[in-house]
């Protein structure tokens, strides 16, 4: 699932690997793009969260619904994305909207998709080229096979809530989970039942830990139990799924519309208490 620099530098003349570049600030949702134009990894196309990753805002689904599947399946075909080719997604090295890009491919049945370890800050610590020359668009088919057992619904989180029929975990930073500050959703706090890890500790820097260190993040947790994994909004719990299936977990959805979805509605209870492995205070 990861590659290293290096391992993509000696393939990048691979004409069946499709390159994207995914920087995004979501304080700043202008400037991603305007990184791509001052510099990328040769080859890349820019894969811009709220334009090609996400959908339409309307009455549910978050902040950062999921796209339309067709609209999606046009943008991968228009870079030239067919169902043998290889993508490999980079960000500036946080890996949440690379791994939104990885989680929408999978989501979309295309298993050959990978994150470039350190993303394009690793890149350039190599001092491998970058250019401001774009790629030419070239057309592909690309055959959508939705892995609807990827996305958990908001029925399977208020279950899983409610009865622990599926572990629920928080990716967000431990001040938002336990409801210390909240900047962009309507109510501090989690999900009732949720415990935390926070997305950002299954790497160093930007350099992604071992299988191992990330059994380790998750350790007394059951391999083969239901798990549902969210965040803000869709995106930074993408790593954490990537974390789990790197230490061997079975059975992990994603939650798209995650805590923007859930505090939106004012009949949903939230809280703030840290919650343990069983799910005890």
């Amino acid at each position: 699932m990861i590659v290293s620099t290096e391992g993509l530098h000696d393939r990048l003349e691979d004409k069946n690997i499709v390159l994207f570049d995914c920087r995004f600030n979501l304080m700043n949702p202008a400037e991603g793009a305007a990184l791509y134009e001052q510099n990328h990894i040769p080859g890349a196309y820019y894969a811009h969260l709220d334009h090609h990753l996400s959908g339409e805002k309307g009455n549910g689904g978050g902040r950062h619904p999921l796209p339309d599947m067709n609209e999606f399946q046009s943008f991968l075909e228009s870079c030239g994305v067919s169902n043998d080719s290889t993508v490999v997604a980079y960000d500036d090295g946080v890996s949440m909207f690379a791994g939104r890009l990885w989680w929408l491919l999978k989501y979309a049945g295309h298993d050959d998709v990978h994150i470039l370890d350190s993303g394009f800050a690793g890149w350039l610590e190599k001092g491998y080229a970058v250019t401001v020359e774009k790629p030419v668009r070239r057309s592909a088919s690309f055959s959508l096979n939705i892995q609807e057992d990827m996305r958990a619904s908001i029925e399977e989180v208020i279950q899983a809530s409610k009865s622990g029929s599926a572990l629920l975990i928080d990716s967000r930073a431990p001040e938002r989970y336990l409801g210390e500050t909240e900047p962009l959703d309507r109510v501090p706090g989690h999900i009732p039942g949720a415990i935390n890890r926070f997305f950002a500790e299954g790497l160093n820097g930007t350099a992604w830990k071992s299988a191992e260190e990330q059994q380790a993040r998750f350790e007394k947790i059951d391999k083969d139990a239901p798990v549902i994994v969210y965040c803000g909004s869709g995106v930074s719990a993408a790593p954490n799924v990537i974390a789990m299936q790197m230490a061997g977990f079975t059975n992990v959805k994603l939650y798209p519309g995650s805590y923007s979805e859930w505090s939106s509605d004012e009949t949903r209870p939230v809280e703030t208490e840290k919650r343990d492995i069983k799910g005890n205070g």
